[in-house]
């Protein structure tokens, strides 16, 4: 299976920090495409073009996007990133429902498997 590297962007593709500059070098992420899939990369946007941290309501709609494409896309494993916890200032709680369900070629942060089950049944125990 072929792996994508899933990572926070920001709407100019300006892969120049953290994981964004890390999918540019070791996974084709292309400068100036802030979303969508690049090389084997997946850019979700965190930030907008004037690298703005991007209300959770907005992240919700990109990673809504996504999640369509990789359903769509069972061939192909995601290597899903903390997006949005680093430059973006988010905390994991607030991202990680998001991917709440995300399907299972999906590889989602270990910080987030203990939300994502959490946010799938708000009466099951934490």
């Amino acid at each position: 299976m072929t792996e994508i590297f899933v990572f926070g962007s920001n709407e100019a593709g300006r892969h120049g920090k953290g994981a964004a500059l890390h999918a540019r070098q070791h996974y084709g992420a292309e400068y100036g495409i802030g979303f969508g899939r690049t090389g084997n990369a997946w850019a979700i946007p965190t930030k907008d073009a004037r690298l703005r941290t991007l209300p959770l309501e907005r992240i919700r709609q990109y990673v809504e996007k996504f999640l369509t494409y990789a359903n769509a896309h069972p061939e192909l494993t995601f290597k899903v990133t903390a997006i949005g916890t680093g430059l973006a200032g988010y905390r994991h709680d607030d991202i990680a429902p998001m991917f709440a369900h995300a399907p299972p070629n999906c590889r989602l942060p270990n910080e987030w498997r203990h939300r994502r089950r959490s946010s799938l049944d708000p009466h099951e125990p934490r």
